[in-house]
């Protein structure tokens, strides 16, 4: 095939980017109207309640994290200023994997995609000055997502903040690490193991908050289809289930802190019925596979980022027109959290100018376009409530080949679920160089100059990593060390023991100062680490 001719206009396809074929017309002969069911009844096609965002908005959060704790917390007042209501903690890929700053593999990448964030001391001045039982926090973290979470435990016991009153999400997904990011530290085992002891020690410490959120994210920014996103999302959702059932948990208590989170990508329809699909097909599998008939352990509580793979550096400022569609995407499809990308992301760390569009268009739709008025605006649509119907059809196809496999965790363990997404994202790679995919100013209405022309350049204070550094140094001058030990040593003991809960000694070893890294060695001496298999 000749490459496309950037500067023409390309041809519309009559399939969905999950190549579903969609007819030129649909009418109502084509709808079941039994099947579109009532906002916030099960199965929840139209929403998990019954008045929408008239009841309460979204939670509106900005991803959000670099350099040291200070400068990340200016960022944030910047944002709540201006009518933020939540924040998105961004953690440096150091502190994602589980190493101090001052290790040699650390070094480079200290404060670059993220904060800084190794120990409490780190915690505190990253939330000084706010208030911690007003606040909705969301941290993007899972390898260490039981450390941090210890740590913010930890943070509201020094200031005196009831943990019953925290609330917020962690990310917490290990499963699709091993699939899509690689952020992973341990085997799988002892990974589920620290997975559910967190969320059970949530259930009873921090009740008002989500101790996971299931993450198909990723596995769609690495290039699966929008059906094989909420597929794969719900597989692993299942095996934490699994996980928790086989240590005791009840279903119908820890379901109620369970939630999602995925990226909203261009094809409005498509992302609107995908929501709406994998809304009721989970309520449909707690209460069909599980049992649970309390209605909210049925419920499928989500948040969304909108970008992400789909902006594109080439004319920068088409990013902002993508991320309005998609944000009209995710409220029309019910999110609870959504996260607004800025135009330059792909490029750089937001400017407070662009990360200031951003918010400001997710204001423009909920108080503007009058898209949030009504619960589940587009139901009853014939095209999307047979869209509705065909993603959830291929979602349960592509389930039932995970569970021919032994369900996600064999499927991860072989290496089987990983080749399926490489597979993914190489015919992705090549629909865009095709022209077969359109990406408008990249494969089509290309600038014949090439120029790429953007505002503001963001950059991070070149210092930021040696403040860091410094800061480390001084927390292990002046902590207690004798007691970290202990701590660290009464962790090791109980995760080689087996059974017990592992978060209670996290959060001591929090409140002693010890570090990320330390607590991820100890764990490491017991559990090794995971080696990826070789892909099929």
């Amino acid at each position: 095939m000749s490459a496309p001719n950037p500067a023409m206009a390309p041809q519309l396809s009559s399939r969905t980017p999950s190549g579903i074929e969609v007819p030129v017309a649909l009418s109502a002969r084509d709808v079941e109207p039994a099947a579109i069911g009532a906002p916030g009844r099960y199965p929840f096609t139209r929403g998990i309640f019954p008045d929408g965002f008239r009841g309460r908005l979204w939670t509106v959060r900005q991803y959000s994290g670099f350099g040291t704790a200070e400068e990340t917390n200016a960022r944030y007042r910047f944002l709540l200023e201006r009518g933020q209501t939540g924040l998105s903690v961004a953690l440096d890929l150091p502190t994602q994997c589980g190493y101090d700053p001052v290790d040699p593999m650390a070094r480079p990448e200290v404060g670059k995609v993220g904060v800084s964030l190794s120990s409490l001391a780190e915690m505190e001045a990253l939330f000084a000055g706010i208030d911690l039982a007003r606040i909705s926090t969301s941290f993007t973290i899972n390898g260490t997502a039981a450390i941090v979470l210890a740590m913010y435990a930890a943070c509201a016991d020094r200031r005196g903040v009831a943990r019953e009153r925290l609330t917020g999400t962690i990310q917490n997904d290990i499963l699709k690490e091993y699939v899509a990011r690689g952020t992973w530290i341990w085997p799988v085992a002892p990974s589920l193991r620290l997975i559910a002891d967190s969320i059970l020690f949530a259930n009873d410490a921090m009740p008002r908050f989500n101790p996971i959120s299931i993450a198909g994210a990723h596995v769609r920014d690495a290039g699966c289809t929008a059906a094989e996103e909420m597929a794969y999302t719900l597989a692993n959702g299942l095996a934490y289930v699994d996980e928790l059932l086989a240590r005791g948990g009840d279903a119908a208590r820890f379901a109620q802190r369970l939630s999602f989170f995925f990226y909203v990508h261009m094809d409005l329809f498509e992302e609107v019925a995908k929501f709406r699909a994998g809304r009721r097909l989970w309520a449909r599998l707690m209460k069909e596979r599980y049992g649970v008939e309390d209605p909210r352990a049925q419920m499928f509580r989500f948040g969304v980022v909108c970008g992400g793979s789909s902006l594109v550096a080439p004319q920068p400022y088409n990013n902002a027109v993508r991320v309005a569609v998609e944000t009209l995407a995710a409220v029309m499809g019910g999110a609870q959290s959504i996260f607004t990308c800025a135009y330059d992301e792909p490029f750089q760390i937001p400017t407070e100018f662009s990360a200031e569009l951003a918010l400001r268009t997710q204001q423009i739709v909920a108080y503007e376009s009058g898209v949030a008025r009504t619960v589940d605006p587009l139901g009853g649509s014939y095209y999307v409530e047979w869209l509705t119907d065909r993603m959830e059809e291929e979602m349960r196809a592509i389930m039932a080949r995970i569970e021919q496999r032994g369900g996600a965790r064999k499927a991860i363990e072989e290496g089987w679920l990983q080749a399926q997404v490489a597979r993914r994202a190489l015919e992705r790679k090549r629909r865009v160089d095709s022209g077969e995919l359109p990406v408008v100013g990249l494969n089509c209405f290309a600038r014949e100059d090439g120029a790429h022309a953007f505002g503001e350049t963001f950059r991070v204070d070149p210092q930021s990593a040696a403040r860091v550094l410094e800061r480390y140094h001084a927390l292990r001058e002046r902590r207690d060390n004798a007691a970290v030990e202990r701590e660290l040593a009464s962790l090791q003991a109980a995760a080689a023991r087996g059974g017990a809960n592992l978060m209670p000694r996290l959060v001591d070893c929090c409140h002693a100062y010890a570090t990320v890294g330390e607590m991820v060695e100890r764990l490491k001496r017991v559990w090794g680490e995971f080696r990826e298999p070789a892909s099929l």
